[in-house]
């Protein structure tokens, strides 16, 4: 082969390694009246996928219907952890009828700080087929290190994980 076909070949490697990158951004924007302790605010998706009340974390519990920082951080969570679970089973060829996820984050607030202390996330297969039920502590800790929210946890609190089969007789956890 001609030293211009290898070169021919290395840029179409090189492309093909590129297009394997893609950079994206997301936004959310929060509008906010009022003081800190008392106020209120609507935090909306640039996507328009949402529109919802936030407030301030408050000791005594938070208003109905208000979210917060770190709820809105452990609904990421579980997203980003249940579409790599699904898509983890898939590599290893089993399927589930559904895959749910709970992410919880939680946080301590003192000192006029909140900081998040830990994250747990738990994943339920329905239906699960094609994987033996052994291997899913290992499937959780896989999807767990591919997760971009776990990763940008893990830097600040400790994440643990959970995955099992729905109506498991033998989950006594």
């Amino acid at each position: 082969m001609t030293g211009s076909g290898i070169l021919l070949r290395n840029r179409h490697r090189q492309c093909v390694a590129e297009k394997r990158t893609v950079s994206f951004s997301r936004s959310a924007t929060l509008a906010w009246s009022g003081d800190v302790a008392r106020g209120t605010g609507t935090v909306a998706a640039a996507s328009r996928a949402f529109t919802i009340p936030a407030t301030f974390p408050r000791v005594a519990g938070d208003p109905d219907g208000a979210t917060t920082p770190e709820e809105l951080l452990a609904a990421s969570h579980a997203v980003c952890f249940g579409i790599g679970l699904r898509s983890i089973l898939a590599q290893r060829g089993g399927s589930a009828s559904r895959v749910r996820a709970t992410a919880t984050i939680t946080a301590e607030k003192g000192r006029g700080l909140i900081r998040i202390k830990a994250a747990h996330v738990e994943g339920v297969i329905d239906d699960l087929t094609s994987i033996d039920p052994g291997e899913l502590d290992e499937i959780g800790r896989a999807t767990e290190e591919a997760c971009t929210v776990s990763a940008m946890l893990r830097a600040s609190a400790p994440v643990t994980v959970r995955v099992r089969v729905a109506g498991d007789p033998d989950d006594d956890r």
